[in-house]
């Protein structure tokens, strides 16, 4: 097999292959410092393994290149590497969290564990010493301790425990080097001792606890603990700056003799080693290594005496210490740190080693010569803005600690850099022709900044009252607008002012009540002057008029309610893919929708992608020579998700394809110039991704998933063959029957369309129930379709055509019950028993008064319909048009206090899964 055969550097003599997929990731900027940085190769070379977000990265840094490890859903918690280097076990939180033993020389997970902790998933995880066993700990409110024989293909554990609540949470784990049946965790307050046998699925712990009485000193919280080399004694770092040594000699006994009779472990010393906290804790050959908050890696015997030092006046809190693995020619301990601090005159040697920083610094420590090579520095907050130049192979990067890189993707290096002291950066944007950078902040500032050198254009603008969240500037690089987090938008001109031009601010307005989701300039129709709009949360799409706006002043020149209910999330463009211009809007029913640029009248509502979450960006990829002209793809993200759909839009879901980027969320998405690459921007996770684009695998999985209705059919519940498309077929022509007259003795022509105002009762009788506003769009999507090509109105709809408008228009996930539950919640109030109730009288008065409001002859007959019973013999009709008819059967059959339940199955007779 490929893993037997893989030997060390192996993967670094590969050469990749180009992907299948539409998206393969190319670049992973940033990594998750709070998690350890290990060292992979031998001697001087830089090759890094460390965490990204939700996979693991191999970086060669001298070669320049990575390799991804993925597997996970979620973000991974918790990574551990064997003493040789080869296995990488990680683990994650979140639904369907997963454990993964990776082969480090091949890249080939060689175990997954499903459900081993299906709580919260795993906070701790650790290999033994022989890399057989993996302890883990999981990281819900009770946490549970298992012990995994990952080289047998099972997903139970060889041995499993529950710690108690007064442990304190557990989030790090250690085996004995010299014994896999023991092994140590440590909470803040408690450290746990483990013992378990062979032949037993049950483990023994014992907890130990310290207060500043135990010693008379005070102690700190825990941070990590290991074994101590002599096998008699553990050690325990505390935040005092302190070890706490620990008696472990009748562990061993019972491991020897009644391993399930485990002793207590009792504190036996604590050692105070300096005043700094101590954040790293190992056992490195015949030495205790330490390492702290003000940036120092001290050796220390096997007594504790201090054996040499390293520190770096620019170096932060220590995460990790990872070494490399043949030891270096070294100077004694003297002369090796007298730089640096004070040491033991014995003989020292050390190998070089790689340490990572709380602060997302990665530094290389060549022992020989004490000296500290930054390898990485990254953003240690969250990254909330990217933005790719226009002209060039340059992305901008901005996170919440004001760090702004500047990156050429195509060489994979940095370039140049600026730090923010006062505020966070929130969002990025390259004006059209690549001269200026404009960076809008958490604190309402704005800056202009040249495109190259990121050096300040012009004093800072200071006229948003909340966190900027959007910045565009126009077509032409003379508007610069923003909106923030106060549901404003604020404009800035580019003026001639003593001979040169400068920015100024123009005027800013409280468009909207909700967050404003998107801004958009775009160019006029009929000349070349640029136009504005902004789209929020409150439906609300507005357009400016930016040239009657003066200084102070911000004229709306239309404002258009675009949604009835659903939340519009995103805005572009469309593409000139026929006469009629578009804009292109995505809200959050999974529904895609088109708009006429100057009526903003509804021309298309069409199915979007549906990949967990609905489309929260979206980006039109620019066109290259190498395209065909015709051809148009937009790139889009999801809550977690990046994508990839061919245009024109259509329903059809196999022209869009997607794939897990930022398990915790995206929070910024740009595309390069040339349309070749995608980035995405992780927030919480500090990371930006390069994805690469391959066009021709997307253009090959829609070829594949078939032509014209197929993809449609497939949609339908039990496809083509199905009983829903019989019945449908018999709605269908009997539609044509009701169009005709039923009754007539007329000769009928068979058709095979029926008229447009035959839609809503085929839509309501196949189970799809729109509302006024929804049927009017319908009809006048398929009444217009044709008029702009040739000035005429469609009057009637084909089976086919049908088919697409019902999958496109109806709910996407179908009718929920957790939705009328939700309307309940507002409408309603707690009765006696604690459920959500509507007053029935306030129903009644709600489908009167509020939304699509009936009349109350609508309402009768329609409560009529629903509830009214079929007469026996002799019983006539219930007479629909007798209000007072219709409010006897209501008190009836309605009961007084009405749930959601009742609601749905008792009145609307819908039968709805939970």
């Amino acid at each position: 097999s490929l893993v037997w055969a893989a030997t060390p550097g192996m993967l670094l003599q590969k050469d990749e292959r180009s992907s299948l997929h539409p998206l393969s990731l190319s670049w992973v900027l940033g990594y998750n410092s709070s998690l350890a940085v290990h060292s992979l190769m031998d001697g001087e070379d830089r090759v890094l393994l460390y965490v990204s977000s939700h996979m693991v990265v191999i970086h060669d840094v001298l070669g320049n290149r990575q390799f991804y490890l993925q597997g996970h859903m979620n973000d991974i918690s918790c990574l551990s590497v064997s003493e040789d280097r080869r296995w990488v076990a990680t683990a994650d939180r979140g639904p369907d969290a997963l454990i993964i033993v990776w082969d480090s020389f091949s890249r080939i997970p060689v175990h997954t564990i499903f459900k081993s902790h299906p709580e919260d998933g795993v906070s701790a995880i650790a290999l033994s010493q022989d890399a057989k066993y993996l302890a883990t700990i999981s990281a819900g409110a009770v946490q549970r301790v298992c012990i995994w024989k990952w080289t047998l293909p099972t997903e139970k554990p060889v041995c499993s425990m529950e710690l108690r609540p007064e442990f304190g949470y557990q989030d790090y784990v250690i085996f004995n080097p010299q014994n896999p049946h023991e092994f140590v965790s440590n909470s803040k307050t408690r450290v746990v001792f483990y013992l378990w046998g062979r032949d037993s699925t049950q483990g023994e712990h014992r907890a130990s606890l310290l207060s500043p009485q135990t010693f008379n000193s005070v102690v700190g919280h825990f941070s990590q603990s290991v074994f101590h080399f002599n096998d008699s004694q553990a050690l325990t770092g505390t935040s005092a700056g302190k070890l706490v040594v620990w008696d472990v000699v009748g562990l061993h006994t019972a491991s020897k003799e009644r391993w399930d009779k485990l002793p207590s472990t009792t504190a036996i010393k604590l050692v105070p080693m300096q005043k700094d906290s101590l954040t790293v804790l190992m056992v490195f050959e015949s030495c205790i290594v330490t390492g702290d908050t003000k940036g120092q890696v001290k050796f220390y015997d096997g007594e504790l005496h201090l054996l040499t030092c390293y520190s770096h006046s620019k170096v932060g809190p220590i995460q990790s210490i990872s070494f490399s693995k043949p030891p270096s020619d070294l100077p004694d301990a003297s002369s090796a740190c007298s730089t640096s601090c004070t040491a033991s005159s014995q003989p020292f040697l050390a190998r070089n080693f790689i340490l990572s920083t709380s602060d997302a610094t990665v530094l290389h420590v060549a022992t020989d010569r004490t000296n500290f090579e930054k390898v990485m520095e990254e953003a240690k907050q969250a990254v909330n803005a990217i933005a790719c130049h226009p002209r060039q192979a340059l992305v901008a990067v901005g996170s919440h600690c004001g760090l702004l890189k500047l990156w050429d993707y195509q060489q994979t290096k940095y370039l140049v850099s600026r730090i923010f002291i006062q505020a966070g950066i929130r969002c990025l944007s390259y004006d059209p022709k690549g001269y200026f950078l404009a960076a809008g902040f958490t604190d309402g500032s704005v800056y202009i900044l040249d495109a190259i050198s990121l050096q300040s254009s012009c004093e800072e603008f200071k006229f948003s009252h909340g966190p900027v969240t959007h910045i565009s500037f126009s077509h032409d690089s003379k508007y610069l607008a923003t909106a923030d987090e106060k549901y404003s938008v604020t404009v800035y001109k580019r003026v001639l002012q003593n001979g040169r031009r400068s920015w100024e601010h123009l005027a800013g307005l409280h468009s909207h009540y909700k967050p404003i989701r998107s801004i958009l300039f775009g160019v006029q129709l009929d000349s070349n002057e640029p136009r504005l709009l902004s789209l929020g949360e409150d439906r609300q799409l507005v357009e400016y008029d930016l040239n009657s706006s003066s200084k102070n002043h911000l004229v709306v020149l239309h404002r258009n309610r675009i949604e009835q209910d659903a939340v519009p999330l995103c805005l572009a463009w469309y593409p000139q893919l026929s006469t009629e211009s578009f804009i292109l809007t995505a809200n959050n029913c999974y529904k895609m929708k088109l708009y006429n640029t100057t009526t903003k009248m509804c021309r298309k509502t069409l199915l979007g992608p549906t990949y967990g979450s609905p489309l929260e960006k979206i980006e039109i990829l620019p066109t290259t020579n190498t395209m065909d002209p015709q051809k148009h793809y937009l790139a889009y993200v999801t809550k977690d998700k990046v994508g990839l759909q061919i245009l024109p839009v259509d329903g059809n879901p196999h022209k869009s394809s997607a794939i897990i980027c930022h398990p915790d969320g995206v929070s910024g998405l740009a595309s390069s110039y040339d349309g070749r690459y995608i980035f995405t921007a992780g927030q919480n996770d500090c990371t930006v991704m390069k994805w690469e684009i391959n066009l021709n695998a997307l253009d090959a999985a829609a070829a594949l998933g078939g032509e014209d209705l197929i993809p449609f059919y497939n949609l339908l519940d039990g496809g083509r063959e199905g009983e829903f498309f019989r019945e449908l077929e018999d709605y269908f022509y009997y539609a044509q029957l009701h169009s005709h007259g039923i009754d007539t003795l007329e000769t009928r022509q068979v058709s095979t369309h029926i008229p447009l105002e035959e839609i809503p009762s085929v839509m309501r009788a196949i189970g799809f129930y729109p509302s006024e506003e929804k049927i009017e769009e319908m009809i006048n999507e398929v009444k217009f379709s044709k008029y702009v090509e040739t000035g005429e109105q469609v009057t009637k709809i084909n089976l086919g055509d049908f088919i697409k408008l019902y999958i496109n228009h109806r709910p996407a996930f179908g009718l929920s019950m957790q939705k009328i539950q939700q309307a309940f919640q507002v409408l309603g109030y707690d009765n006696e028993n604690g459920d959500k109730v509507i007053d029935r009288g306030d129903l009644l008065l709600l489908l009167q008064c509020r939304g699509e409001h009936m009349t109350e002859d609508e309402l009768a007959q329609c409560l009529t319909s629903l509830l009214g019973k079929r007469p026996g013999r002799g019983e006539s009709e219930p007479d629909t048009n007798d209000p007072s008819g219709a409010a006897a059967l209501t008190e009836e059959e309605i009961p007084e206090e009405i749930t959601a339940e009742i609601f749905a199955a008792d009145i609307l007779g819908l039968r709805i899964a939970e």
